[in-house]
């Protein structure tokens, strides 16, 4: 269960600033309905001051907590300071959120930037607000899910995912509007490499095996009704035994040589020898 601060509880009961500004000079909107979240900004600005910003929002606590917070923040605020207002800020204000919940804090600050560049209409510089990224593997890469780069990482070292569709299939990241597809690829290619000079005793090797037929193998197996278990390992002799459709399927001797042997000979160890039990 999520911990919440005092503060995010007391937006979230009773939200500022909630509704629409008839002839809002800025309109923002970031989210969407797909992750479960969306948010509209709308602000007022005269002389170059943020005047008044109110919102509409369809989300979860966090996501109204973060968005109440955010229009306190910007009433009152030159344009060029609540450009660089960020989703860490917006966390800060509220005493915190849980890592699963700061995605809510982004859609904020990505609405902001909605709202800014279309009253600017890029007729000034820009200059693209970062995200501040949490210093630990916690930190949310996939943030309409909430997906942390430890998840990516696991489904990367411990599951066998190899490409971005495998790592979405594990853990839906990039499954909605897909920008941290290039994040997702980077982290990859990283532990991808790493994984491959890994030397594994022979625990990690069981374990690492059973989590590629549990996550990997056996949800393309389910597609044709089939499906598989782990018996044994004994050193690189990997035992299975074939359920549902596959153990009567007359290609089961091809099904494990040509995609199970092949998979966990590609993901943990190309000596690795799958046999029927």
């Amino acid at each position: 269960m999520w911990e919440y601060t005092q503060k995010v509880k007391e937006h979230f009961k009773n939200p500022k600033n909630v509704g629409e500004i008839e002839n809002a000079d800025a309109i923002g909107e970031a989210g969407a309905l797909s992750c479960g979240d969306k948010l509209k900004l709308y602000l007022k600005i005269e002389n170059n001051v943020i005047t008044d910003a109110k919102f509409q929002t369809f989300g979860c606590g966090s996501a109204v907590a973060a968005s109440s917070i955010l229009t306190e923040m910007l009433i009152g605020k030159t344009i060029e300071e609540a450009k660089k207002i960020t989703n860490k800020q917006i966390a800060d204000e509220l005493g915190g959120l849980p890592p699963e919940k700061m995605h809510c804090s982004v859609m904020g600050r990505e609405a902001l930037e909605d709202a800014l560049k279309n009253y600017l209409q890029d007729d000034e510089d820009w200059t693209e607000l970062e995200i501040e990224p949490q210093e630990t593997n916690s930190q949310i890469i996939c943030h309409c899910f909430g997906i942390t780069k430890q998840e990516i990482i696991d489904s990367i070292t411990k599951n066998g995912a190899k490409t971005f569709d495998d790592v979405s299939k594990l853990t839906s990241a990039g499954l909605a509007c897909g920008r941290c597809r290039e994040l997702i690829e980077n982290l990859i290619k990283e532990y991808i490499k790493t994984d491959k000079k890994e030397v594994l005793n022979p625990v990690q090797k069981i374990i690492k095996i059973n989590n590629i037929i549990e996550n990997v193998i056996e949800p393309e197996l389910k597609k044709d009704m089939g499906g598989i278990e782990l018996v044994n390992v004994d050193g690189n002799n990997v035992y299975v035994r074939l359920k549902g459709h596959c153990s009567a399927c007359q290609n089961a001797k091809l099904t494990l040589k040509n995609f199970v042997e092949t998979k966990l000979k590609e993901l943990v160890d190309d000596e690795i020898v799958v046999l029927e039990e």
